[in-house]
């Protein structure tokens, strides 16, 4: 019996020397995203009876489902960021692919990967005049380009879509254009690729008992609308796609209307059912294709860089002198081939704190890179 109590009481005291340990190694990570629910949506599902179920989530985590017999046609509701701020108003309108290319206006407003944080997109859009303080649009008949990437690491993804969404029929009815596009994110969430997600997200699909991909599904509001994006696009002598254009690209001279609607055709689909439709539809979504190719801004032989005589071959032949990308992240606005592209995402976080570049403005042959409040210099 003593042997087995001294045993029992070393063992306790290992026991209490491992505490500190364990305790210090779960203090020493600081996870700032808890997971909470916040403020989000309306998602709005409809059903095959013509009804919709609208599912709103309050800044104090309450989840509001409601299911309509039929939505009215002047179906209006209210949105604001995940802390109840920034309220907006939003009506229902008709969802249409806009043209792949289209007049270049007096302005055109470039800007790239906002990734949920709806407070940076305000304050970048009311600084340059795009937007009024009431968050209503205010650039007449000039233009916003954003180059995809609403999704992902940000708090505020469904916001951001509504406001652009409002945005667009208020543009075009000053006689303007919004032209949001798809990157990257847009496809992997759809495809229920979680792993950018904020937990707020992983948390609501568990709690709805539904994937989060089938909240932005084609019996959608918002689904609807993200397939009708373009890929690609060309506004004047400007060309404007995610990632980048490959020499494989180059190679299998496609049209733009082939792209786009190829890729809309497949993007509530697994990845590996994209994969397996077809060898077309698993370039398209892969690393040379447009959403995911980055060897128009990055050297190194894995992104199989584009020689430069490929690249004005391109660019010919979709009658563009010039390319806009986001996708990867610079310091600052950034050009390459001597001006021929143009990298257009940032830190937008980071250079907003420090006042760096976060757009880029085209005014005739001008392009300028812009910041919170204006014009920063001239790109030459």
């Amino acid at each position: 019996m003593g042997r087995i109590r001294q045993t029992i009481v070393r063992t306790l005291m290992l026991a209490a020397m491992a505490l500190p340990a364990v305790a210090a190694m779960a203090g020493g990570h600081k996870d700032h995203d808890k997971g909470k629910l916040s403020g989000d949506g309306p998602y709005i599902i409809y059903n095959k009876g013509g009804g919709a179920r609208v599912i709103t989530v309050s800044d104090k985590g309450a989840i509001k489902d409601t299911t309509y017999a039929r939505l009215p046609k002047d179906y209006t509701f209210n949105v604001a960021d995940h802390k109840g701020r920034y309220p907006f108003l939003v009506s229902l309108h008709d969802v249409k692919r806009q043209p792949w290319s289209m007049p270049q206006a007096g302005k055109v407003f470039v800007m790239s990967d906002p990734h949920g944080k709806l407070d940076l997109v305000i304050r970048l859009l009311q600084g340059n005049g795009v937007i009024d303080s009431d968050l209503r649009w205010s650039y007449g008949k000039n233009q916003l380009v954003v180059i995809g990437d609403i999704v992902d690491r940000g708090k505020d993804v469904t916001q951001i879509y509504w406001l652009f969404y409002k945005l667009e029929a208020e543009a075009r009815a000053a006689g303007g254009c919004v032209s949001v596009m798809l990157g990257n994110h847009e496809p992997m969430m759809l495809a229920g690729d979680m792993r950018y997600a904020k937990k707020k997200y992983h948390l609501l699909q568990d709690t709805l008992h539904t994937e989060y991909r089938h909240l932005y599904g084609p019996d959608t509001e918002l689904g609807r609308w993200i397939a009708s994006r373009n890929v690609m696009m060309r506004i004047g002598r400007n060309l404007f796609v995610h990632a980048g254009l490959s020499g494989e690209f180059y190679r299998r001279n496609l049209t733009v209307e082939t792209v786009n609607d190829s890729i809309s055709s497949c993007l509530f689909m697994k990845g590996k059912e994209r994969r397996a439709h077809s060898e077309f539809m698993k370039f398209l979504y892969g690393n040379n294709g447009p959403i995911w190719f980055r060897g128009l801004v990055r050297d190194t032989e894995k992104w199989r860089p584009v020689a430069t005589d490929t690249l004005k071959m391109t660019l010919k032949r979709y009658d563009s002198d010039r390319l806009f990308v986001g996708h990867t992240i610079f310091p600052d606005i950034s050009q390459f081939y001597d001006g021929l592209v143009t990298a257009v995402n940032v830190d937008n976080k980071k250079n907003h704190k420090r006042r760096r570049g976060l757009a880029v403005l085209i005014e005739g042959d001008k392009r300028y890179v812009v910041g919170r409040k204006g014009i920063k210099r001239q790109l030459k």
